[in-house]
């Protein structure tokens, strides 16, 4: 069985009526620090007629820069690519000495103000005492997983971390957020992740499916490892299956979409389809 799949990915926008776009900022390539081989890529826009132009942010997200001269009723993205999801040991990763490519910024750093449900959260968590930080870190990741389940919530925004330990429950956007401001509390630098799942089951008849659906995580900078993404969904290390398109600080920095439009009345769809390459 080949080890290389194919993700189609299709976001389709309608207005109400002809609108004005600012500039819609694209999140939806593979991060170059990728460690899921990446062997294609595209990246279609329709109406025709845009401006596109490719920029790499500080915290090195590829991200597009797509522009329209004119109004429109509809605005179409479209993401191809073949990644190769060969199982790797997320654990195995070292930084070496010499690497200074993708360290932490202050920006990832900075402790948050937690209330009180955090903190009651933390007591149950004794860190720090055997200098283990891989360790705790992969404790406190399993915690959230069986603290806060996991709620499909398509209204835009991110909860706040105390407002997801009060309501038990949340988006994965929600329960990575609230792991990034944990371990910034504790001393550790964090950020937020976008990117890709893609995962693989079997039916009661044996066959295999593979799902794919945007995903939110967060990643904890290790020493001597350097940055380990931790998905609060599962409580299991990132793996193969897991493709970072956007880093950053904040939820709202790594959205897969943002941009400006004028008030109207606008739908949107969105639609995934993965499939394995057979030799």
């Amino acid at each position: 069985m080949s080890s290389q799949v194919t993700l189609l990915h299709r976001t389709c926008y309608r207005y109400d009526r002809p609108v004005a776009l600012g500039t819609q900022t694209i999140r939806l390539r593979p991060m170059e620090a990728c460690r899921t081989p990446i062997e294609a890529y595209g990246l279609h826009i329709q109406p025709e007629g845009f401006n596109l132009k490719w920029e790499r942010d500080s915290c090195g997200n590829d991200v597009a820069c797509v522009g329209f001269p004119d109004r429109l009723t509809h605005f179409d993205i479209e993401v191809s690519l073949v990644a190769d999801m060969t199982t790797y040991d997320p654990l195995l990763q070292t930084l070496a000495p010499d690497d200074h490519t993708d360290l932490p910024q202050e920006e990832h750093a900075i402790p948050p103000e937690c209330g009180e449900e955090v903190r009651d959260f933390l007591s149950r968590y004794p860190v720090g005492a055997g200098g283990d930080v891989l360790g705790d870190m992969r404790a406190i990741n399993r915690g959230i997983a069986r603290t806060v389940g996991y709620q499909h919530r398509l209204e835009p925004g991110v909860w706040s971390p105390e407002e997801t330990l009060h309501r038990r429950a949340g988006s994965c956007r929600d329960s990575a957020w609230l792991f990034v401001n944990i371990a910034r509390h504790l001393g550790h630098a964090a950020r937020f992740v976008s990117g890709y799942l893609i995962q693989s089951v079997n039916t009661a008849d044996g066959e295999e499916v593979l799902t794919g659906e945007l995903h939110a995580w967060a990643q904890i900078f290790i020493p001597q490892r350097g940055w380990l993404g931790f998905d609060t969904t599962s409580g299991l290390l990132a793996g193969q299956g897991h493709i970072p398109l956007a880093v950053a600080a904040s939820p709202e920095n790594a959205a897969p979409v943002s941009g400006l439009l004028d008030r109207c009345e606008a739908t949107f769809n969105v639609c995934m389809k993965v499939e394995r390459l057979f030799n």
